[in-house]
């Protein structure tokens, strides 16, 4: 993929090789980032309209209103089918739901307004308008999230997904034939479901679910699992790409560049066809949980620092926080980055939790809730609802085995580390919910 911009801030500041969504799903990571707190806390655990929770989430910019910011949230909100503004921000624009790809309808603080246009090339716009246009020497915080690279979809109140009129992954039209007839490698867990179930037996009632009809039919909108829905993805993600080149160009005018950080990530993972799975971002492997995750600030970080330590995306809001020179309150659950960034002797995490609820989006996610730690070596998945005893539970060893092709979870070999895995959980899970 062709990103120069975003790759910029790769070279120029962080890149983390360890970062991860705790629930790698849209609403839910949303609101874990800007709360600094896990999806067991905050309350939103899937993609089911919670409009009202929403507008009552301890978002992180309330507390840089406190500490004299100027605050503006410009894009993808979802949280909630209303894109009506939410506390914490002076300057808003969003959509209801996931808003369409081409002449979108933006609530622009309170107030919808019809626009003509591809829906990237808008908002990197109104992002642009927003650092352009803004007076005096207070200091500022821009959330800036895009719809991109997201299909054209409807969402149901019960999270139910069905694609518009438009249908799928549009990029922009002068973008339609970039990557025509690329092929992107393909990975070694890129396998059939049979080959899958072999070592995932939990998968193997799910599969043939997805192999009705129904399914068929709406995962074949999407190209699921195709060479072409990659280069559609990537068509789109050069967009996105564009628009972080124009707020680093802006920012340079404006000789506030190097004053400014900037903090780069996605809002989940996702599937290729990695474990027979796609388009599901959901699932605890690590095309699922983990995140492109870059910062750059020149006051704080060496050009081409790059970090091993495992990051979560609720160490965002008490990093910036800490930044701004506030102090994060008890309810934030994400450890500031600063220490590490300082290089600073510190402690901190050896593992980090991953959980998901089963929903209604698709007719083939219903009663997979888990459960999952992984370490800088291990990963333990425990299905919630499936199998007795934790007997379809998934074990692997990253260091060995990368690709997570080889389950040990009835290995005797690693039976006091599974067992040590199982009683680490249990105290992760405790602590996110707040026991």
């Amino acid at each position: 993929m062709k990103t120069p911009h975003i790759d910029r801030l790769a070279h120029e500041g962080a890149l983390f090789e360890r970062a991860f969504h705790t629930t790698s799903i849209c609403s839910p990571n949303r609101a874990s980032i800007v709360t600094g707190q896990y999806a067991s806390r905050h309350g939103i655990i899937d993609n089911v309209a919670r409009g009202a929770m929403s507008h009552r989430l301890p978002n992180y910019h309330l507390e840089l209103q406190k500490l004299g910011y100027e605050t503006a949230h410009i894009g993808k909100w979802h949280m909630g089918n209303d894109g009506m503004p939410r506390p914490g921000y002076d300057h808003w624009v969003s959509y209801d739901g996931h808003g369409r790809i081409v002449n979108p309808t933006l609530c622009h603080d309170g107030k919808y307004l019809e626009h003509t246009g591809y829906i990237t090339d808008i908002m990197n716009g109104l992002a642009v308008d927003f650092l352009e246009k803004r007076k005096g020497s207070k200091p500022w915080s821009l959330f800036f999230a895009h719809k991109a690279v997201h299909p054209d979809a409807e969402q149901a109140a019960d999270g139910t997904v069905s694609f518009g009129k438009l249908g799928g992954y549009i990029p922009a039209e002068r973008h339609k034939d970039l990557y025509k007839d690329a092929i992107f490698p393909k990975k070694p867990n890129m396998l059939s479901y049979d080959e899958v179930v072999k070592q995932k037996p939990a998968w193997k009632e799910i599969f043939k679910m997805r192999s009705e009809p129904a399914s068929r039919q709406l995962l074949g909108a999407i190209h699921a699992g195709t060479q072409e829905e990659i280069r559609l993805r990537a068509r789109m993600m050069a967009s996105v790409d564009e628009g972080v080149g124009r707020i680093l160009d802006t920012l340079e005018k404006k000789g506030e560049l190097d004053n400014t950080c900037i903090v780069f990530l996605g809002d989940n993972g996702y599937f290729f066809g990695e474990h027979g799975l796609g388009p599901e971002r959901r699932f605890a492997y690590e095309e699922g949980i983990r995140s492109p995750f870059l910062v750059r600030f020149p006051k704080l970080i060496k050009a081409g620092t790059r970090k091993k330590d495992l990051l979560i995306c609720q160490d965002i809001a008490p990093t910036l926080i800490e930044l701004a020179g506030g102090k994060p309150g008890p309810q934030i659950q994400g450890k500031s980055l600063l220490g590490l960034l300082k290089n600073k002797k510190t402690l901190w995490r050896k593992a980090v939790l991953a959980e998901y609820w089963a929903e209604q989006a698709y007719p083939w996610l219903i009663g997979m809730t888990y459960k999952a730690i992984r370490t800088e070596r291990y990963k333990l998945i425990h299905w919630v609802n499936r199998g007795t005893a934790g007997e379809l539970d998934e074990l692997y060893d990253l260091e060995k085995d990368p690709f997570e092709l080889k389950n040990l979870i009835k290995s005797k070999a690693h039976a006091s580390i599974r067992a040590k895995l199982h009683r680490d959980l249990k105290v992760l899970v405790a602590e996110a919910v707040g026991l």
